[in-house]
């Protein structure tokens, strides 16, 4: 049976999702064709069907397939190069490039403590609330304006879950700034990874499992990469730009 990267065994879904997406990343499905059916599927792998469409959706979730409803599965085109926020934006940037700084400033003292204590003082209820946020971020990795959302949230509820309510009232009052700037957080972090929001998913699950683990400086190293990472391309070359 074949694992993860962690030696987890596969599940079902995720080993018909994981050769699918061999083939699509081999280029062995061509951009525009037409995989076979469910049904077709579901006899070539010896699953079931539901089995399957569990491994469509996840795959069409990281936007590797379109799904037509009554028309078949396709596979589509590969992502545009991430872009610069400051490109698509070139008249604001840098009055919104120097309130960024400013806002991770704040969020690498802040977050990194709040990830450490978290790890020491979470509760089962915390993980369960955590671990929620990550299957709807999973769920919608092809829609960034609700990805961006549990984003968020993943943030305060991490707050929440050190039981201080001195910082869980810090990082609410920093909720509608953070709303403000994580869409070119979020934007900084892609162009500097050449990556997706796939990716970015996978280094929330590291502070979670960090968390989880109770590992204090686990969890606030992960969540200064993530900031380091965002701050290092903000400072380079006039912004990036």
């Amino acid at each position: 049976m074949e694992t993860n990267s962690s030696g987890r065994p596969l599940k079902s879904h995720e080993w018909v999702m994981s050769d699918i997406r061999k083939q699509l990343e081999e280029g062995r499905l061509a951009t525009g064709q037409r995989l076979p059916s469910v049904v077709d599927l579901a006899a070539q792998y010896g699953v079931g069907r539901s089995t399957v469409r569990e491994a469509l959706s996840a795959l069409k979730a990281m936007g590797m397939l379109d799904i037509r409803q009554g028309g078949g599965t396709f596979v589509k085109a590969a992502a545009a190069e991430p872009q610069h926020p400051g490109l698509l934006h070139p008249e604001s940037w840098v009055d919104r490039a120097a309130s960024l700084r400013q806002i991770l400033e704040v969020r690498r003292v802040l977050e990194t403590g709040c990830a450490s204590l978290a790890a020491r003082n979470r509760s089962e209820a915390d993980l369960h609330g955590l671990a929620g946020i990550l299957r709807e971020m999973e769920a919608h990795l092809g829609d960034e304006a609700r990805s961006e959302q549990a984003d968020v949230r993943f943030h305060q509820q991490m707050a929440a879950a050190t039981h201080n309510p001195v910082l869980a009232d810090l990082m609410g009052s920093l909720s509608q700034k953070l709303h403000d700037s994580m869409r070119d957080t979020r934007a900084l972090w892609f162009y500097a990874e050449r990556s997706s929001a796939e990716r970015l998913l996978r280094e929330h699950q590291a502070i979670y499992d960090a968390i989880a683990a109770r590992n204090g400086a686990e969890a606030s190293a992960r969540m200064e990469l993530h900031i380091a990472k965002v701050e290092q391309v903000l400072g380079e070359n006039g912004a990036g730009i």
